[in-house]
């Protein structure tokens, strides 16, 4: 396939936004009307574009609007949660095309279930996978299969299910959810900031400059891995500090402090936060003091990262009965940073998995093909 440069910027463009006019599209690539309507030629050759329609004027003229073709083809993200896989196949716009959700185990059905959904005439462009490890990158910056005890066995077993020829991206799942907050959730509008996901584990999305950065190993906001304890006579184990603040010791901590006059103690971090909301006084208390210990965790990266702004999300990070507590700690520990809650929810991994698979595919579409001389 030959496309010239300006046919390759306007089908950026059109992605982009979704649908969209010659007049429209010359004034966001930045390019002459005829070039573009040149441009969209080429594209509607090689079925990339398509016309969809006409829009009228204020002046009573009416244009052609023009949309993605076929041939642009589709996306597939994955989130490989600890508990759920949510699976959700786009178009190259960002448009929802098909989704499935499933426990892990049956991980690789979810994947099936959606790839059967998407059009048969639309070429799968890439797959980005969300794992809760780290993920090194190789020469063409494709994340390779993780290789820890976290991810490395659900990752195979889901992948079973993948097409083979496909280009296949892994992304850290606490990275996807930044991704998400800064182009959808409470972070739009600030370019730098920290998403402190709190839950079963614990994790730190970093976005600089609105970048997510990865680090020299791709293990930036590796937060489990900070000494802890860090006192005289106590050694730091490691993993620690994730094993304290995470849900599995949350709730430990409520049934040593639970009574019986408490009435039955809470199996799940919902139960708890759902009893503190109730007024409960044992569950009030502890829950006030995981909003201390989660504010000394957001001191931590407020003093390394200044970053003005952290989103907390996870399972209980999520939940604004924390916000009192982590913005008293953090304001008497570190300088004045606003803490905000996740707006995203449960969907903020798959959400950010198919944001960065969109423009992994919107990429590989125009780095096919090859530019006229």
């Amino acid at each position: 396939m030959i496309l010239s440069e300006s046919a390759r910027a306007v089908f950026v463009v059109l992605a982009t936004a979704g649908s969209a006019t010659r007049p429209q599209l010359a004034a966001d690539a930045g390019l002459s009307k005829p070039t573009v309507s040149a441009a969209v030629a080429e594209l509607e050759a090689a079925g990339l574009a398509a016309h969809s329609g006409t829009a009228s004027s204020g002046t009573g003229r009416t244009a052609a609007v023009y949309r993605l073709g076929p041939a642009a083809g589709t996306v597939l993200a994955v989130d490989l949660g600890p508990a759920h896989t949510r699976v959700r196949g786009c178009g190259l716009d960002g448009s929802l095309l098909a989704q499935a959700t499933t426990s892990r185990a049956d991980a690789a059905d979810a994947v099936r279930e959606t790839l059967v959904a998407l059009p048969a005439d639309a070429p799968l462009r890439t797959i980005v996978v969300a794992v809760g490890d780290v993920t090194a990158q190789d020469r063409e910056g494709t994340g390779m299969r993780p290789a820890t005890a976290k991810a490395g066995p659900a990752y195979d077993a889901m992948a079973v299910a993948l097409p083979p020829g496909v280009p296949v991206h892994l992304e850290n799942n606490v990275n996807c959810a930044a991704l998400a907050e800064l182009h959808e959730g409470a972070a739009r509008g600030r370019h730098t900031f920290g998403y402190l996901r709190i839950g079963v584990g614990i994790g730190l999305g970093i976005v600089v400059g609105g970048r997510v950065l990865r680090g020299a190993n791709g293990a930036a906001g590796e937060l489990a891995r900070l000494p802890y304890p860090w006192d005289v006579g106590r050694e730091p184990r490691r993993e620690a500090l994730e094993e304290y603040v995470g849900a599995h010791s949350l709730l430990r901590r409520a049934a040593q402090a639970w009574q019986s006059a408490d009435g039955p103690c809470p199996r799940t971090t919902e139960q708890l936060f759902a009893l503190a909301a109730e007024g409960r006084a044992t569950a009030r208390a502890v829950v006030a003091r995981h909003a201390t210990d989660v504010g000394r965790l957001a001191a931590a990266v407020a003093a390394v990262l200044d970053p003005g702004l952290i989103v907390l999300g996870g399972s209980t990070g999520a939940d604004p009965q924390l916000l009192p507590g982590v913005r008293a700690e953090l304001e008497r520990l570190s300088w004045p940073t606003e803490v905000v809650s996740s707006t995203v929810g449960d969907l903020g991994t798959v959400t950010g998995a198919a944001r960065l698979a969109v423009a992994r595919g919107v990429q590989t579409v125009t780095e096919a093909v090859r530019t006229k001389d």
